[in-house]
């Protein structure tokens, strides 16, 4: 069956329909989800504070790669209080490799209105959730179902793919309106009690059988004898995913300087990509090896040895970064930066992915 463009009346039946029809998913998912759920630290417990967390966390990063980010960040800030109050280089020093770094900036300031408005307890409404820094409509639905047990879906990409292939849906549903009309038709058949294990079964299920491209482990489905991709042989073709645009290309030349045990640092611009982070100096271009030594002298330093070391490239969501990288033995300490050990750089300074590629070239 394909859900199609249709007039407001045709479109409130059919989605009766499809609910009634998706209502039959609900028992066979949590008997697998009761079964087959793996164990993650952050479900030992439907604390708000952790579901909240590891959201954040997982948005865009795996779940092996998330971790011992949560477990570090648990064991150094386990209440909304200790985030609140922790200073902003503990936090992106926890958060340092797992990217988007707005993400972390979002939690402190959620945190905070949480302590000022909410007396630190974090609120059980989704409307109140919602309306925190840094949370979408996904991780407000996550933690209300989850941690409050309430019938509010939290559609992301995995619940996403489920529910397209189940249906054969064929419209892009990235768009916010159809993300909505999906969250509506679950909404209508959360199991009351089970509000949270359902949500959780749904992730799970697009996380570990329902995966993406042509090859789902359908054999290990309970919804197999459900599903219209499957009888149709139609997997491959949903979910709908628009073309891409191409990533902006950037050349880039990235110095390591070295003075003795020092390594100059600087501060990114606070606005911007990975804005207010520490970085390696930097320039646009890829500069030559004389045209590096200018560079530094441009900077106050006097160079002694210069090694072209490395190329690497570093991809954002819409950006790739081509970088050629220069050790520089300098001379002296000068230029508007922050001269570090490696030992202080490694404990206290969080360094974005993108530079902490060419920490091996500092020998």
């Amino acid at each position: 069956m394909k859900i199609r463009k249709l007039q407001s009346g045709q479109q409130a039946i059919m989605e009766k329909r499809n609910a009634i029809e998706l209502f039959d998913i609900v028992s066979p998912l949590l008997e697998w989800y009761q079964k087959n759920a793996r164990s993650l630290p952050w479900r030992e417990n439907h604390d708000p504070y952790r579901v909240w967390i590891s959201e954040i966390m997982l948005q865009q990063t795996r779940v092996a790669a998330v971790i011992p980010y949560f477990l570090r960040f648990m064991d150094q800030l386990p209440t909304i209080a200790s985030l609140a109050q922790a200073p902003e280089a503990q936090l992106m020093k926890l958060w340092e490799g797992l990217g988007y770094y707005s993400r972390a900036r979002n939690l402190q300031k959620a945190a905070r209105i949480v302590c000022e408005k909410y007396g630190g307890v974090f609120p059980d409404q989704y409307e109140d959730i919602l309306s925190l820094p840094g949370i979408g409509p996904y991780t407000a639905g996550a933690v209300s179902s989850i941690s409050f047990g309430q019938p509010v879906p939290a559609v992301d990409g995995n619940v996403l793919r489920v529910i397209s292939r189940l249906l054969e849906w064929d419209a892009d549903l990235s768009g916010t309106a159809e993300k909505k009309q999906v969250a509506g038709l679950l909404a209508a058949i959360y199991p009351e009690g089970r509000c949270g294990d359902f949500t959780q079964a749904l992730m799970e299920l697009g996380a570990v059988v329902c995966i993406p491209a042509a090859s789902p482990k359908c054999n290990a489905c309970p919804l197999q004898h459900l599903c219209g991709a499957f009888a149709g042989g139609t997997q491959a073709a949903f979910p709908v995913i628009p073309a891409k645009k191409p990533r902006k290309k950037e050349e880039k030349t990235v110095f390591l300087l070295r003075c003795g045990d020092k390594i100059a640092l600087r501060r990114r611009p606070r606005e911007g990509l990975l804005g207010g982070l520490w970085e390696f100096p930097n320039a646009q271009g890829h500069l030559d090896p004389a045209g590096a030594a200018a560079w530094a002298q441009s900077q106050g330093i006097c160079c002694g040895e210069i090694c072209r070391r490395a190329s690497k490239k570093h991809i954002f969501t819409h950006m790739e970064w081509h970088m050629d990288c220069y050790l520089i033995v300098c001379e002296n300490t000068g230029g508007a930066f922050r001269w570090v050990t490696e030992q202080t750089l490694q404990d206290e300074i969080s360094l974005p992915t993108a530079f902490r590629k060419f920490l091996g070239e500092l020998l």
